[in-house]
């Protein structure tokens, strides 16, 4: 299924994606009140949905509503960073790859879903784009204790534009969070593709980032250097991952800030993060209004 959240008629509602429509779970399914809820039901509510699916139409076109971040107010949002191995080697430091894994947090409102635009602030002229696969987390897992627990904790993938304001990364020595957080600055979407869809597996996801159609990233998932099965064992070490968490799991390289001279976002580009087997999550990006 291709789950996801939307806006119509004023109101936030929940469904799944189908021949270009979308199917509206949350009336079909009113004991289930949003995809989180969906996910922390495990695999009786899927199969819930699963059923209320089967040989429907579009209850509303796609192009017909506001797409919004799949999951709502996620618990946790978890950001892996310099994940693929050419990344690692872009910083041209020596440095050996990493024994474990880079991680900050990001919070609900730093995104927009697909489709409304990237916002701009006027405190900086360098917003960069970051495209990346996001595990949504399906069951609970503290201390995974095998590969196998850990993949079966991920109920779905979605994909991430990581906006990032350049210069505000570099505020302080240790601490990437004020410029990782700014409200609106990255996409997530359009929606999360159930685990069981993704029969290929994993290693071998094709991740590409197109600017005004120009491709500026293009990696696969066989160069991560932690791949999804070590970052769920090794996140849930230290905390419980709950259904509807995101993961986002590194970007490749390719991104503006390492063109001679960078190049960043302005108003009126379009970023396009596409992901085999997910889909492609489209934003335009326009200055942020400020008003006082």
């Amino acid at each position: 299924m291709k789950l996801l959240t939307y806006r119509s008629q004023g109101a936030v509602r929940w469904g799944a994606a189908i021949d270009g429509g979308i199917v509206d779970l949350s009336r079909r399914l009113p004991g289930i009140a949003s995809v989180k809820a969906l996910l922390e039901g495990g695999e009786a509510a899927l199969q819930q949905a699963r059923a209320a699916l089967a040989g429907t139409q579009p209850d509303v076109q796609l192009s017909d509503v506001q797409l919004l971040v799949p999951v709502q107010q996620p618990e946790k949002i978890l950001c892996i960073g310099v994940n693929y191995a050419h990344r690692n080697a872009e910083y041209k430091d020596g440095s050996a790859l990493p024994q474990h894994p880079s991680i900050f947090v990001r919070f609900p409102d730093s995104f927009v879903g697909h489709g409304e635009p990237l916002l701009a602030p006027p405190e900086s002229q360098q917003l960069d784009y970051e495209g990346e696969i996001v595990i949504a987390i399906g069951r609970s897992v503290r201390r995974a204790a095998s590969r196998e627990e850990a993949l079966a904790a991920i109920g779905g993938l979605t994909i991430m534009n990581e906006g990032t304001i350049r210069d505000w990364v570099h505020h302080a020595k240790f601490n990437v969070t004020q410029g990782k957080n700014w409200q609106g600055s990255g996409a997530i979407g359009p929606w999360i593709v159930t685990a069981d869809e993704l029969t290929a597996g994993y290693d071998s996801l094709h991740l590409t980032t197109h600017v005004n159609g120009e491709l500026r990233q293009d990696d696969t998932t066989a160069n991560l250097m932690f791949d999804f099965a070590h970052l769920v064992t090794y996140l849930s070490t230290f905390i419980t991952l709950k259904p509807g968490d995101l993961i986002a799991t590194g970007t490749p390289i390719g991104a503006g800030v390492r063109f001679d001279p960078p190049r960043f976002l302005q108003a009126g580009d379009r970023v396009e993060v596409t992901v085999d087997g997910i889909g492609t999550l489209s934003n335009p990006v326009r200055d942020e209004e400020v008003t006082r």
